[in-house]
């Protein structure tokens, strides 16, 4: 026999209500009686019927994550991490992956919508579908990374990436680098926008003449970052130094390095974005911008919890220096 909110009630002669806050983790639940509600469940079998407390009105405990790929070692790490914590408090991760599709991202929030996912955790499109804002009132949105003007998020967690960057031509400007690169992803994307804006500013700190060939924007992508870095070191002068704006992006640049046998740092200094394990080995180092994906999903988990119209919460990031500058 399937054990219930009211079957458990009975045995342990305490109130539906009671037994049903238990479960939920609403606090108003001395920590004895939800210990002994929580056994007496667990040695039944309980198992929560989200669709029914959807039905009632209530919330359920299903929290979409939208991300372009999982290709990405960040993204896969911070999925990974998230979904251990959204399981330690009680919450059911469902992962979509939109290939930065607006058409694929509206399809996904359709299919979160039909589950009764209460909120979406979501890194937007470029550009959003226009039937996109029909679930603005339906799901708390939480945009992950970049922004869109026109999605009415509760709340965004961004990566505070600026510092870093400038920190970065700061160290290849006192090394001597005086033709440092920027590849990045397109300034349509906030990110992308505010990752050249940053490189920008630093350039003029310290009067390093701007050269518009030397940054490179486009689709995010291992493919992208190895073809501008191709290109970059076709040219005629090419760039003593380059940073990268992107995961996927900084691998492709670098396998490009690699494969041309580039003599890093000689040559061309280079920094990278996330740091995946094989930087420390590569090349004696590679420097990079670094940032926790665990502390990200960390910080995820307050705006999940909160349940409420929260702004923007913020994750740092350091340059972390190694043998490549």
């Amino acid at each position: 026999m399937r054990a219930t909110i009211k079957s458990i009630a009975k045995d342990l002669d305490l109130s539906h209500m009671t037994v049903s806050r238990a479960l939920s983790g609403h606090p108003n639940v001395k920590t004895a009686t939800r210990k002994i509600i929580l056994e007496h469940a667990r040695k039944l079998g309980y198992v929560r019927n989200s669709a029914a407390n959807a039905m009632r009105g209530g919330p359920t405990a299903i929290v979409g994550l939208l991300l372009p790929n999982i290709i990405n070692e960040f993204y896969a790490r911070f999925a990974n991490t998230l979904a251990l914590l959204c399981a330690d408090q009680g919450y059911d991760l469902v992962i979509h992956l939109t290939n930065d599709e607006a058409e694929r991202e509206y399809q996904s929030l359709v299919r979160l919508h039909s589950l009764q996912a209460a909120t979406v955790i979501m890194v937007p499109t470029p550009v959003a579908h226009p039937d996109t804002a029909r679930f603005h009132d339906h799901m708390r949105l939480i945009e992950f990374i970049r922004t869109r003007p026109e999605t009415k998020a509760v709340g965004r967690l961004l990566i505070e990436d600026a510092p870093s960057i400038a920190t970065a031509v700061e160290s290849l400007a006192k090394a001597g680098r005086m033709r440092i690169a920027f590849i990045g992803a397109d300034e349509s994307m906030s990110s992308g926008r505010g990752r050249v804006t940053a490189y920008r500013a630093a350039l003029g700190k310290f009067s390093l003449p701007p050269d518009p060939a030397l940054i490179r924007t486009g689709a995010p992508g291992f493919a992208m970052g190895r073809r501008e870095m191709n290109t970059l070191l076709d040219r005629s002068a090419p760039p003593d130094g380059v940073i990268c704006g992107g995961f996927e992006i900084s691998n492709g640049a670098l396998d490009a390095c690699l494969r041309r046998d580039v003599d890093l740092p000689g040559s061309l200094s280079f920094v990278g974005f996330g740091n995946p394990s094989a930087y420390q080995w590569i090349a004696g180092g590679i420097s990079t911008i670094d940032l926790s994906a665990d502390d990200i999903a960390e910080r995820a988990m307050t705006l999940l919890v909160d349940g409420t119209a929260i702004g923007e919460i913020s994750s740092p990031t350091r340059f972390l220096i190694r043998k490549s500058t």
